[in-house]
């Protein structure tokens, strides 16, 4: 299994429509790839700013690439990100895994 991890960040006031976007952009898009096997967000204010840490859980290379191309080292982002003024990091990480433990 791959876990595909990205990094964003709002101002606090725009959290939770930017919470609920997410869901509707990045989660949903993501679900709707053959060879996804879920999504995990965690959600963190710091001084004025939440942040946002999404895990993507994927069976293999190509259903990342079916989900954000052939650079997938690239963050996937939408148009309607810009609403929430987020700021997101511009690369993502891959990290193969053997297991997965619940919390």
């Amino acid at each position: 299994m791959i876990v595909r991890t990205w990094h964003g960040c709002v101002p606090s006031e725009h959290a939770e429509g930017f919470a609920a976007h997410l869901q509707l952009t990045g989660v949903k898009h993501s679900h709707g790839i053959k060879g996804n096997l879920g999504a995990f967000v965690k959600q963190e204010r710091q001084g004025n700013w939440e942040h946002f840490f999404l895990a993507t859980y994927w069976a293999d290379l190509d259903s990342i690439k079916a989900f954000a191309g052939d650079d997938y080292h690239v963050a996937v982002t939408y148009p309607e990100d810009e609403k929430y003024f987020l700021l997101s990091d511009p690369y993502v990480f891959q990290h193969e895994v053997q297991v997965v433990h619940r919390l």
